[in-house]
Order: C-alpha cells, then sequence, then structure tokens
C-alpha cells in the first residue's frame, strides 16, 4: 500500500470519528469518491489502526441504522419546498383563439 494512501486512511478515519460526518460529505471534503472511503475506512483501516477502525466501524452501522430517517426527512423537505413554490393558482385557465 502506498504511502499517501496510508496517511489518507488514517487521516479519514480520525476525522469521521472527531466529526461523524457521513461517507458522502468525506467523500466530497476528502475529494475523493464515496466508494474510496468505504474502502478505506472498511477494508484498509483495520490493517494500519485496529482500534480506530472499531471507532469508525461503531460510527458507520450507526449512519447505516439512521438512514432511512434521513432519506425520507430529504424526501420530505424536498416535496415541501415544491410545493409551496409551485402551488397552483385558483384562477380559470382561459385558451384564446
Amino acid at each position: 500500500m502506498h504511502d499517501y494512501i496510508k496517511e489518507r486512511t488514517l487521516k479519514i478515519g480520525r476525522y469521521i470519528v472527531e466529526t461523524r460526518k457521513t461517507v458522502r460529505v468525506i467523500a466530497k471534503e476528502f475529494g475523493v469518491s464515496k466508494s474510496t472511503v468505504h474502502k478505506d475506512l472498511t477494508e484498509r483501516l483495520p490493517e494500519l489502526h485496529p482500534e480506530l477502525a472499531i471507532e469508525v466501524k461503531e460510527i458507520l452501522n450507526h449512519h447505516k441504522a439512521i438512514r432511512h430517517i434521513r432519506g425520507g426527512e430529504a424526501t420530505r423537505m424536498k416535496y415541501k419546498l415544491h410545493s409551496t413554490s409551485s402551488e397552483p393558482s385558483n384562477k380559470e385557465h382561459v385558451v384564446s383563439k
């Protein structure tokens, strides 16, 4: 494993423990893909720092357990925003000939 991958893996591991941010947010902040972050945290980190990997695994499991709630909330907000901005008017639509 290259040194830059080891460094990135440890940085991401420490960062998720400090901030408890999601893989998606961390990927964006570190400029790598979600797949890379996930692989770093689940496959590479246990080899490099087993104690940190245990903490990270708990956070990832928590995120997995609540993702259905967050997803539902995001959908609710999306439709709430769309329904208030595009409410149909009560005026009749007149078609001119």
